[in-house]
């Protein structure tokens, strides 16, 4: 199944390189992200024909950031070493916990050690550029679990953190564990101490927080190490979703009757994926698309608030005036009242969500949807 899936990924990508609407213009991809699971699981030389096929059909002389996602238990030596060789110069792996009996619980397959042994061997083949991933706020994870969880991260020193509160998803088996009335998340109360603990001492630690769940130090330069390829997520630039699930976006476009943008997602299914580009003998003139939909300028409106205060850069008001005087018009008072009550922070003709607030962030970007 891993070879189909390759050969199905590949077949779209010189699908997408040859006529998507989202390759016309051919701009040079700044930063590529291998992930969405356990990308891992192929060999490198499965991960070396993809990115061949990538460099084949769109611009990809050097892109700024060429991330891949890692599971601890598949870095060995020799992996570590052959993603070396490739254009990859990003690493981001799902540690989660340093507490075993925390990861049994999360149906994780490695243990502490072995995420800390990958790291070092990550390090010792090269890498200087990795991101931790932890997750905080299940109800097993008492505080004192949580500080050791992060003076551990603190001691390993990667160039950036991201944090996540535990999540009860649909189908999954934390919702089937609550479903049978079992305790999966902590109060928002100890949510909130949780959340607290990792601002305080991963900045006591030199790490800066550039988003609500992410943390970077600074490089060698001077620059802050953050993930540029998520950073676009949250500034509304244009990006490509390439395998099953994947989401596409347009950026914001003009036509002739306004702002509008496009979201697409394909097929989420690996099996109706690869099934879908089978070789038939028949070249596909259409992509696995599951989904589509087109955003107009309260959407774009909306989403510009969303994802900007996500940031500790926050919201430049003169953009948002940009998108609709209108409804920038409708917004204002309620901006003015949240920076008078504290909610949010004005500096410079920006607004901001403080950082002790940032827990809470949901609540206050959702009062300033039209």
């Amino acid at each position: 199944m891993r070879e189909k899936y390759v050969e199905a990924l590949c077949r779209e990508i010189e699908h997408e390189g040859g006529c998507s609407q989202w390759s016309q213009d051919k701009r040079s991809a700044g930063t590529v992200y291998i992930g969405g699971g356990t990308p891992s699981v192929l060999t490198i030389r499965q991960l070396g024909k993809i990115i061949d096929t990538i460099r084949k059909h769109f611009p990809l002389s050097a892109p700024q950031e060429f991330t891949i996602e890692v599971n601890p238990d598949d870095v060995t030596p020799e992996y570590a070493s052959g993603l070396k060789k490739l254009p990859v110069n990003r690493i981001s792996m799902g540690v989660q916990s340093f507490h075993d009996s925390a990861l049994k619980w999360m149906n994780r397959r490695h243990t502490a050690d072995k995420a800390r042994e990958a790291f070092n061997t990550l390090r010792c083949c090269g890498f200087e550029n990795i991101s931790l991933d932890l997750i905080f706020g299940y109800a097993s994870l008492s505080e004192q679990m949580w500080k050791e969880d992060l003076e551990q991260i603190c001691t390993l020193a990667p160039e950036h953190v991201s944090a996540y509160q535990m999540s009860i998803e649909p189908g999954s088996a934390t919702a089937a564990m609550a479903h049978r009335g079992e305790k999966v998340i902590h109060s928002p109360q100890k949510c909130a101490l949780q959340y607290s603990m990792l601002q305080n001492i991963l900045k006591e630690k030199g790490y800066f927080q550039y988003e609500i769940s992410n943390f970077a130090k600074k490089g060698n330069d001077g620059s802050l190490m953050k993930a540029l390829h998520n950073s676009s997520y949250w500034s509304g630039e244009p990006y490509l979703g390439l395998g099953p699930g994947a989401h596409s976006y347009s950026g914001i476009l003009h036509g002739c009757k306004g702002l509008h943008a496009i979201r697409r997602w394909n097929l989420p299914s690996v099996k109706r994926y690869c099934s879908h580009f089978s070789p038939s003998g028949e070249k596909k003139t259409e992509l696995p698309v599951s989904g589509s939909e087109h955003l107009g300028i309260t959407d774009i409106f909306n989403e510009t608030i969303m994802l900007r205060l996500r940031t500790r850069q926050g919201l430049d008001l003169n953009s948002l005036k940009e998108i609709s005087t209108p409804l920038f018009a409708e917004t204002l008072p309620r901006i003015e009242k949240m920076v008078e009550n504290g909610e949010l922070l004005s500096d410079g003709g920006k607004i901001r969500i403080p950082p002790e607030k940032l827990f809470v962030s949901d609540g206050i970007i959702r009062d300033l949807f039209i």
